[in-house]
């Protein structure tokens, strides 16, 4: 149930969504007898766009998750290596026969270095269907042939391939590997996503060293330029709102340690 309502909700948790839903109920109302609430709603919804797109709105959301976590510069080899999916577009890749990476590619192709830098660490994938169908390609089935062209052996490689969301990922990953104490993993994900991510392992009973990766601003003295596209603003503004929601949600469901998890 919590799947299929947080799916839902999370149509209208991204702002560019709700934004224009509201300009479209406007429009929708104009040739009724609200067409003054209607005209105002459609000016509202359209000039929030524009902020939302337009202005750095979005990098001021999505920089404090970025922040949260610093790069990883542990001592000492790892045990393994956890890394969650988003990066592969799992009916593209299928469709076409080979891998199709979004935005979010560092996820993958930052194991390649991993992989050499520590030979002996085992590499986890953990990426299912997060369709609220539920009938498009799982991610983890289609990654081996990119990791095996990174020079990763299969063996090194587990796959979970059942998880829809982070906190699957978190719980269907320690049941597969079984980290034993003392053990040290490294968790790869988006830096914006790291806080949540981490959360939800730590809610699971799984020790990580967070590893992020997929930065979206530079750090230090927030960009106060505009975008330059309407485009990339929203898309920006997406993609924090959404993760600052998914934050509250999970924390009030209990699937996170803390509201806001952050280095112990």
């Amino acid at each position: 149930m919590f799947f299929v309502l947080s799916k839902t909700l999370a149509f209208f948790a991204v702002p560019s969504n709700l934004l224009m839903s509201i300009a479209l109920l406007g429009i929708l109302l104009m040739p009724t007898r609200f067409a003054r609430g209607g005209r105002r709603l459609a000016a509202v919804g359209g000039l929030l766009l524009a902020a939302a797109g337009w202005s750095p709105l979005g990098n001021a959301l999505i920089q404090p998750l970025e922040q949260r976590f610093q790069q990883w510069s542990g001592a000492g080899a790892p045990n393994g290596i956890v890394v969650l999916g988003g990066a592969l577009g799992p009916a593209m890749t299928a469709a076409r026969g080979q891998p199709a990476l979004n935005e979010s590619a560092e996820r993958i192709t930052v194991v390649a270095e991993l992989a050499r830098r520590f030979p002996q660490a085992r590499i986890v994938y953990s990426g299912g269907d997060g369709s609220l169908s539920g009938d498009q390609p799982k991610e983890a089935d289609l990654v081996l042939p990119l990791l095996e062209s990174f020079g990763i052996p299969r063996e090194r490689v587990v796959l979970e391939n059942a998880s829809r969301n982070t906190h699957e990922n978190a719980t269907m990953s320690k049941a597969l590997v079984h980290p034993k104490t003392g053990e040290r993993w490294l968790l790869v994900t988006s830096a914006h996503h790291m806080p949540r991510s981490v959360g939800c392992f730590r809610r699971a009973g799984f020790a990580v060293e967070p590893y992020p990766v997929d930065w979206r601003t530079r750090g230090g003295t927030l960009p106060l330029s505009p975008f330059s596209s309407l485009s990339g603003g929203l898309a920006r503004t997406d993609v924090a709102v959404r993760e600052w929601v998914g934050l509250a949600a999970y924390w009030l469901t209990g699937r996170t340690s803390e509201l806001f998890p952050g280095p112990q």
